[in-house]
């Protein structure tokens, strides 16, 4: 039997360290865990190297992930933005801006599923027509009003990023 009839059936990846869509071993690749099952990074992400990244900054924003599968709790409508100390010589004039756009890494990402009943709706959809931050990518992009700019710290409305979440970059906002 081929790997798709094995996925197709779920013969493997069940908790086996296996890949349930080639049958290759899992352990070494950080292989990821998607509607139960374990696939490898070769089958979903083919024969690329992994990025590193570093991040810029953190969050500070008093919100949690929500107990529910959708949305945060706690928190207030501002979040705070500190940024590394290095940062500081990339910070020019962003005072001038009213909209930045916020690159984050989702650190606190649940297992994945395929698909699921989003919550602004409860469309069933797949990760690509949603906003779930349990994303295989890990990336989060938010659009977000700048109210301030305190030394390295940006203040800014509308983020729903948990608090303690890396911030990767800041771009300008549309």
């Amino acid at each position: 039997m081929d790997a798709r009839a094995l996925y197709r059936h779920g013969m493997t990846g069940e908790g086996d360290g296996r890949c349930a869509s080639c049958g290759a071993a899992c352990e070494g690749d950080g292989g990821r865990v998607v509607d139960g099952r374990t696939f490898c990074t070769r089958c979903l992400f083919g024969d690329v190297e992994p990025l590193s990244v570093h991040p810029i900054g953190v969050v500070r924003s008093g919100k949690q992930r929500d107990a529910s599968d959708f949305g945060t709790s706690g928190g207030g409508r501002t979040s705070r933005i500190e940024l590394h100390p290095g940062q500081e010589m990339f910070m020019y004039r962003v005072e001038d801006e009213s909209r930045l756009t916020i690159v984050y890494h989702l650190h606190r990402a649940r297992e994945v599923r395929s698909r699921f009943r989003r919550g602004l709706d409860g469309k069933e959809v797949g990760v690509f027509a949603s906003r779930t931050p349990d994303r295989l990518s890990q990336i989060g992009i938010q659009d977000v009003r700048l109210v301030e700019v305190r030394g390295t710290t940006l203040v800014v409305e509308g983020l729903d990023a948990i608090d303690g979440t890396p911030v990767l970059d800041i771009k300008l906002g549309r």
